[in-house]
Order: structure tokens, then sequence, then C-alpha cells
């Protein structure tokens, strides 16, 4: 009988011990898919800020007279930074996808006790800084294309 006490006491550790681990692998998941998203917001910066120089690079040329025809590298710079915000755009709705999928299965996994609900999960930081970014994109795209806004 002794041992029957001692294996529930020790099936109950074991039990809260999985919960907690997978409780835990919830939290490096969002973590991982905010790794993604980091990912994706340094190649749209990077995109971003490589296409507007070369953009201003030729604008100045062209103002200056130096070059005549700087046409199309300004296109393509144009093209770069809409490459990057539809990148930032496509990274943003699959990260937002992702998260609300995920959370979703959290709140299975807590009606069913598998899991315990304790820990939130707050705003992504890097989420915020992704539409941030993506803001910025737009006003830079807007002010190369219509010469106004704060980058014309």
């Amino acid at each position: 009988m002794e041992n029957i006490t001692s294996g529930s006491k020790s099936d109950l550790i074991n039990v809260e011990l999985s919960s907690r681990r997978t409780g835990m692998s919830f939290q490096r998941t969002r973590m991982s898919a905010d790794r993604t998203l980091m990912s994706v917001i340094r190649t749209s910066l990077s995109l971003i800020s490589f296409g507007f120089t070369i953009f201003q690079v030729f604008e100045k040329l062209r103002d200056q007279s130096i070059i005549t025809h700087g046409a199309p590298a300004r296109n393509f710079g144009v093209t770069l930074v809409l490459l990057g915000i539809l990148m930032l755009i496509g990274g943003i709705i699959y990260h937002v996808q992702f998260m609300v999928h995920l959370r979703e299965q959290r709140a299975e996994m807590i009606a069913a006790g598998l899991v315990h609900g304790q820990s939130k999960f707050p705003l992504s930081l890097t989420l915020a800084t992704a539409v941030i970014l993506l803001l910025i994109g737009i006003a830079a795209i807007v002010s190369m294309v219509f010469n106004v806004g704060p980058f014309g």
C-alpha cells in the first residue's frame, strides 16, 4: 500500500514537471517566432535603407547636373524600398497569424489542464518595431515617389 501512495505522489510530480516543460516550450516557440520576425526586419531594413540611399545618390547627382539620365538607378532604388516594405508586410502578417494560432493552442491546453495559465504573452516588442519600421518605409516610399514628406 505504501508503494501506491508514493507512486501517486511521484506521478503528480512528473505531471507537474511535464506541465511546466510544456509551458516553457510555448515561451521558447514564441521567442523563436520573434527571432524569425527579427530576421525579416533586418532584411527589410537593409533593402529599404540601401534602396533609399541609391535613390538619394542619383537624385543628388541629377540635381547637380553631374548626370542627366539617372532614372533607371532611381527606379531601382524605389523598387528595393518597395520590396523591403512588401517583405515586412508579409513578415508581420505571418507573425501575427502564427502568434494567434499559438495563443489558441495554449488556451486549449490550459482548458484541458495540461499547462498552467499563469504566464501571459505580452505584446511583442519585435512586432512593435516591425510596425514602426513599416511606417517609416511607407513614409520613405511616399517621399521618394511624390517628392513630399520628411524624406523629400
